[in-house]
């Protein structure tokens, strides 16, 4: 077992465990997009960045990839990685402005406009639906090409796979595919849902540590025309 820290609790977590892994364990909330149980970790949306150690050797690391170590401190909610993550869902947002994914976590976020220029781009880069295909699926239909800027994802040579399956796993997890329509307006781009408006089925005067229950909420079923 592994004794470290997390949030100023100390806790034991099974040796090769991630960060991530321990965090959740334990009721720590960290947020991600890449990440799902069953495949295998990636790093690739850094939306949950943790930080390790303590003082001016202090890091942010993936927490989806990086195993816990003994004597290790972790903070899932510091100032530090607060901002980062604001950051990062910034630009996810000017890249996929009407993904309901990024939109309800940049609302959680208190994030209330969006201040970068919106590419509306189909692909984050998360990776989901690559692995998605290959390690649950046994296709390996789809994959990554190209570097950099010029990183791109589709089948082989642009040309229609004979192993796909037409499963539409890919799709099912895919955050950029599960859209909200909304306004395109970079101060209109975040619609929030039940966040950003009250609860109507909580009187806060008399329920002051009471959460709503309902999954979904009441308040998400509402929207603008």
């Amino acid at each position: 077992m592994i004794t470290l820290t997390i949030n100023g609790l100390q806790v034991s977590v099974e040796d090769g465990s991630t960060i991530l892994e321990a965090a959740k364990f334990f009721g720590f909330p960290i947020p991600t997009l890449c990440y799902m149980e069953g495949l295998s970790p990636y790093g690739a949306c850094r939306l949950c960045v943790v930080e390790i150690g303590e003082g001016a050797r202090a890091k942010l690391v993936t927490s989806c990839t990086h195993p816990v170590e003994e004597g290790m401190v972790v903070r899932t909610a510091s100032t530090r990685v607060l901002r980062a993550r604001k950051m990062i869902l910034e630009l996810l947002l000017a890249s996929c402005p009407q993904s309901k994914i990024i939109q309800d976590l940049a609302s959680e976020h208190q994030i209330r406009q969006q201040r970068f220029k919106q590419e509306h781009e189909d692909c984050i880069m998360c990776g989901l639906c690559v692995r998605m295909c290959e390690e649950q699926m046994m296709a390996k239909a789809i994959g990554f090409r190209g570097r950099g800027e010029n990183r791109s994802l589709g089948t082989p040579f642009d040309i229609k796979s004979d192993v796909c399956r037409l499963c539409g796993g890919c799709i099912y997890v895919c955050p950029a595919c599960q859209l909200r329509c909304t306004y395109n307006e970079p101060d209109k781009a975040i619609c929030g849902a039940c966040a950003n408006l009250t609860p109507p089925c909580v009187d806060k005067d008399k329920f002051d540590d009471m959460m709503c229950y309902m999954k979904p909420c009441v308040a998400c079923e509402i929207r603008e025309d």
